[in-house]
């Protein structure tokens, strides 16, 4: 019998049985296949969606573009100063609100993002591959569902398509 101090072999156990445990388990696996996949090209999952973001959303503030993808005005600024040092963004401040600063893709980052799109859908598509075909749609829909309807724990809104 443990004691108050150790767990016992069914505790450890349960994590299978965690939700929060398995989606960052899967969060790991995710990002391993993505950066095998996309190791040529030095982007992070993160910075491939703030990319694919500014391609259809050009001269967005900061503020909105980190809710597009949910991450926080400081992780944000980060990942744009990365994407900026590398030529494939630009930022500049608003003419309506100096304060505000505005972000855009660059032609370099346009052509890059082409050039990653095929193999970072190929990591998507290994994520869900053990999945039978059938049930990829539903697990999709049932992972948006939790993200919309667990959004305002999140440390910045998200804002589903």
């Amino acid at each position: 019998m443990p004691t108050d101090d150790t767990l016992s072999d069914d505790s450890y156990h349960s994590l299978a049985q965690r939700p929060g445990f398995l989606i960052r388990r899967l969060h790991q696996i995710h990002v391993a296949m993505f950066m095998e996949e996309c190791a040529e090209f030095n982007i992070t999952p993160v910075q491939y969606s703030v990319l694919t973001v500014l391609a259809s959303m050009p001269d967005i503030d900061q503020v909105t573009l980190g809710a597009q993808i949910g991450i926080d005005r400081t992780t944000i600024t980060g990942v744009l100063a990365r994407l900026a040092d590398r030529g494939l963004i630009t930022r500049r401040a608003s003419a309506v609100d100096r304060r505000m600063r505005l972000a855009a893709i660059t032609p370099e980052g346009r052509k890059l993002l082409r050039r990653m799109d095929r193999k970072a859908q190929r990591a998507h598509d290994r994520t869900i591959a053990p999945l039978p075909k059938e049930e990829r749609a539903a697990f999709l829909r049932s992972l948006a569902h939790l993200v919309d309807a667990c959004n305002d724990y999140g440390r910045t809104s998200l804002h589903l398509p």
